[in-house]
């Protein structure tokens, strides 16, 4: 399986990176199953070239996924989409779990606690 035809959606106008939108974007459709485990990612030139941005961006992205362990590289063989979704639910699970609780313990309301999360998120 390759993504070729998948579509990247990067924004040049935002704030956030490029190489961190990239990123992102691989994460979210890993998630939602648009690129399923085992997906083949294009190469870092092939893609950096379709998206009109610097090989380093993509690279960029990609290495941050591996440390993630989000996508596997083996060289010439290519970069491939991971199971490494289970684990980051499951770190994203605990950590909104001990943010909740002391955002409980606080008395903050719920409007004020996800304002809080989005601007960590975004800045």
């Amino acid at each position: 399986m390759e993504a070729d035809q998948f579509d990247w959606r990067l924004d040049k106008e935002s704030s956030v990176a490029l190489y961190e939108q990239l990123r992102l974007r691989i994460i979210e459709a890993a998630d939602d199953g648009e690129l399923a485990v085992g997906t083949k990612l294009p190469p870092v030139r092939r893609l950096a070239d379709h998206l009109g941005i610097v090989p380093h961006t993509v690279a960029r992205a990609y290495r941050e996924l591996e440390t993630a362990g989000r996508v596997k590289t083996a060289g010439r063989a290519g970069t491939v989409v991971s199971a490494g979704g289970d684990e980051t639910a499951r770190l994203l699970a605990e950590a909104a779990a001990r943010f909740a609780a002391v955002a409980r313990s606080q008395g903050v309301e719920t409007r004020t606690a996800l304002a809080a999360v989005k601007a960590a998120l975004e800045g």
